[in-house]
């Protein structure tokens, strides 16, 4: 908490030292040598020299790491890649994981998370028990270890599998999900669980088969002593009420984090709070983008929305990320999840982003009694003589009074929130058009494509025509 407290208070200063650090290891690298990377460089010669990368253009590097050289863009041979939702032309990209990276990022965030708990919670129990992790799985080829981050930092770490962590590796590790699922079920319905830690949408698919294996009505007739779960991965206010029902405790406590593939970024360090500290000593130099505009950590604005750029202890280069942020203070820095840079709709001039629609599913929810869990905005285009609109492909657990009237609150909180949106409703565009799919749609849709994310918001129909094809 020490440590936590230092960069709250001296951000420029540890930001510059992450900045020295990262320079230094990377200098001998094949990226750093072609790009002029050396140890007396200022942040601004640094940005001058390296231009921003993506994974298209950084793609080449992280190909001949997989291939088996060393000293690409990280010092020796990289033998950990986190594999994630691919880009618009690769179905998975593939992320390098230092083993560095494991220890003082991923690792080190999820002991600031217990420890930024335990400070908020001092009588909190949650060490006499396990948390329960559902985590993905992995391959090796060539010598390296592919998979999903959960999989990947589980294999890495193995003792935190008997001391805090359940279920056995070897159950946590399962390819197939359902058989997974059907072990946890076997092997932690008998165990001491305090905690949980994960995705959402996957965690709520696994505490309904709980139930379904167990025979109880919710969660605490299973685990009495649950008191806690760390999230990440997609917003959590469109499964908040579902996990209120499966665990009816107002003792719960539900704290958010920022792990990407990337990195880990971001935790919730106050837990009256609805958005997360930046932490600073993990590893990485932060840049911001706005436009065309690219401004270091001490350069943003409260209330703007940046897509995010990195340079990190896993071999990532001024590497914008895909995800946006908002930053909701300054002092300390702290964000809130804002959408991907590719999640958006803009086919009619709406400039409609997911923290809009996150915003506007949340007052819909709370009007109508509805709770969604999952969904995905895809554009009806204009036609001759209609107008456009937007299609949102909805996974309700609770169904709304009306539909009609679910549509009409949506559409006026999009109108409240987004300026744009609100000038295209009086002139191209249509009311919301509300399509209800049964429960299960989207798991389906995610073991058919093996992606772990269903998309908000995209500018075409591909994944909402899937869903609909699905549905029928």
């Amino acid at each position: 908490m020490k440590a936590i407290d230092r960069f709250r208070r001296h951000p420029d200063q540890v930001q510059a030292e992450m900045f020295r650090q990262l320079i230094a290891r990377g200098a001998d690298t094949e990226f750093g040598r072609r790009h002029g990377v050396a140890k007396h460089l200022t942040p601004e010669a640094f940005a001058a020299r390296v231009g921003v990368q993506d994974y298209e253009s950084f793609k080449p590097y992280i190909e001949r790491m997989l291939a088996g050289e060393k000293n690409v863009a990280a010092p020796g041979r990289v033998t950990l890649f986190a594999r994630s939702s691919g880009t618009t032309s690769d179905r998975s990209k593939f992320i390098p994981v230092t083993r560095e990276s494991v220890w003082w990022n991923h690792t080190l965030g999820m002991r600031d998370v217990a420890a930024v708990y335990a400070s908020a919670k001092p009588q909190t129990k949650i060490f006499d028990g396990k948390t329960l992790t559902l985590g993905g799985s992995y391959v090796r080829e060539n010598g390296a270890l592919i998979g999903d981050l959960s999989a990947v930092l589980i294999s890495q770490t193995p003792f935190w599998s008997g001391w805090f962590r359940a279920p056995k590796m070897e159950t946590a590790l399962i390819p197939d999900f359902d058989r997974k699922i059907e072990g946890i079920c076997r092997e932690c319905t008998r165990e001491k669980i305090t905690a949980f830690a994960g995705v959402p949408s996957w965690n709520l698919v696994l505490m309904r088969r709980v139930l379904e294996y167990t025979g109880k009505s919710n969660l605490l007739e299973v685990w009495p002593d649950l008191e806690f779960f760390a999230h990440g991965g997609v917003a959590f206010t469109p499964y908040r009420k579902s996990f209120a029902k499966l665990i009816p405790s107002e003792g719960m406590t539900y704290l958010e984090t920022y792990n990407a593939s990337e990195g880990f970024f971001a935790l919730a360090d106050d837990l009256t709070r609805d958005d997360m500290l930046l932490m600073l000593d993990y590893g990485t130099y932060y840049e911001f983008r706005s436009g065309e505009q690219i401004v270091p950590l001490e350069g943003v604005r409260v209330g703007e929305v940046y897509a995010m750029i990195v340079t990190s202890i896993n071999g990532l280069w001024r590497y914008e990320i895909g995800d946006t942020v908002e930053f909701t203070s300054t002092n300390p820095y702290r964000i809130r999840f804002a959408g991907r840079t590719r999640q958006f709709i803009n086919a009619f001039g709406e400039e409609l982003i997911v923290d809009n629609a996150e915003r506007a599913l949340a007052a819909a929810c709370e009007q109508t009694g509805a709770v969604v869990e999952e969904y995905s905005v895809a554009p009806c285009f204009m036609g001759l003589n209609t107008r456009g609109a937007h299609e949102w492909v909805l996974e309700f657990s609770e169904r709304p009074d009306t539909p009609e009237h679910f549509a009409e609150v949506l559409d006026r909180e999009l109108r409240s929130v987004n300026s744009d949106y609100d000038a295209k409703r009086q002139t191209a565009l249509d009311p919301p058009r509300i399509h209800a799919v049964p429960p299960g749609t989207t798991l389906r849709w995610l073991q058919k494509t093996g992606k772990n994310k269903l998309p908000r918001m995209r500018n075409d129909r591909t994944v909402v025509e899937q869903l609909l094809k699905i549905e029928q």
